[in-house]
């Protein structure tokens, strides 16, 4: 089969033919029809997160927005069926055994599995998963447009629930890119009045097609003036990886607000503890997310609450998305279509 391997950090991906996996007792084979490229496959594929570098394995397969069909399985899988459409996430596996596994925090299990960095991914024809951890994407979804739910929507998903996002509250996306740009839709599925902030207008515009009530440029000098003028946000989510952007964010909560981590900056972040204090902020973050939340993510995007917009590219033009993504000239995601 032909698959996109990753040979050292910080060398372009290498398409090459390679054994197809054959799966084993617990697990299915599934023939992949796309795969979303995901910023986390930068850092992967660079090495520059060295809690990435350590976990990654020799040659891999980078992906884990993989969205295919079921053309074998384990002897020991009986809630899957060959030709069901099915997707899998960044958690390749969790133990259900640890602490937070048995308090429902799966997506921080102390034994998980990572798809595209501990186990090979899907930017390849075939790749194995363990059915436990395999959902099916409803009917009606197309692949391309469920792919970048199984990361990028779920992880913005979670950090909206873990922000606690009420019906009324104002909350404020920093960065319309790809999670930026759900980021938007989930807020306003939640009920919530949504701020949408960024360097780009034509992302600033789309954020106002996808139903943001006010939009702001961050070069503008007067934007944390601007925002203060309509309340302060209850809830800001930075999906940006622009230390600049949680500066202003933080500033932009009222009091009582939450500051979402979802992008990752290069170099630490810093708030005043005086400022944490004196407003009792919360700043809470969002492991990408459980299967319950894929789950809800993936009902949105049936209802029609969520649609991410994407471009799919064939399997051998990966280093080009990869690069694009780098440079930030993407609108929405990249897709891959790998069969």
């Amino acid at each position: 089969m032909k698959a996109a391997i990753l040979p050292d950090f910080g060398q372009p991906l290498a398409l090459e033919d390679v054994p197809r996996p054959v799966p084993e007792t617990d697990e299915v084979l599934i023939e992949v029809e796309v795969c979303g490229v995901c910023h986390s496959d930068l850092h992967i594929a660079h090495g520059d997160l060295p809690g990435f570098r350590a976990a990654t394995k020799p040659r891999l397969i980078l992906g884990h927005e993989v969205v295919g069909r079921v053309v074998e399985k384990g002897a020991a899988v009986v809630d899957l069926a060959i030709g069901d459409r099915v997707g899998v996430a960044w958690l390749h596996w969790a133990c259900g055994e640890c602490e937070p596994c048995r308090e429902g925090l799966e997506n921080l299990c102390r034994r998980g599995v990572v798809t595209g960095m501990m186990v090979d991914g899907g930017y390849a024809e075939f790749m194995r998963a363990k059915a436990s951890h395999t959902l099916r994407v409803p009917d009606g979804l197309a692949p391309e447009q469920a792919a970048p739910l199984f990361c990028a929507g779920v992880t913005v998903y979670r950090a909206l629930k873990n922000a606690q996002v009420r019906a009324g509250q104002r909350v404020a996306v920093f960065g319309i890119g790809g999670l930026g740009h759900l980021a938007v839709q989930v807020a306003r599925a939640f009920g919530a009045e949504v701020i949408a902030l960024d360097v780009a207008e034509s992302k600033l515009a789309l954020a106002r097609e996808l139903g943001a009530a006010a939009t702001f440029n961050v070069t503008d000098p007067d934007v944390l003036k601007a925002v203060r003028k309509l309340g302060a946000v209850h809830v800001a989510v930075v999906t940006s990886a622009a230390k600049a952007a949680y500066d202003l964010a933080f500033k932009c909560l009222r009091p009582g607000g939450t500051l979402a981590v979802v992008g990752l900056p290069a170099e630490p972040l810093q708030f005043a503890a005086l400022g944490i204090v004196s407003n009792e902020a919360r700043i809470v973050g969002a492991a990408v997310g459980t299967r319950e939340d894929l789950r809800a993510v993936l009902a949105l995007a049936a209802a029609g609450q969520l649609q991410c917009r994407v471009e799919t590219q064939p399997l051998a033009q990966v280093n080009e998305a990869l690069d694009r993504m780098q440079r930030g000239d993407i609108q929405g995601r990249i897709v891959l279509r790998c069969c």
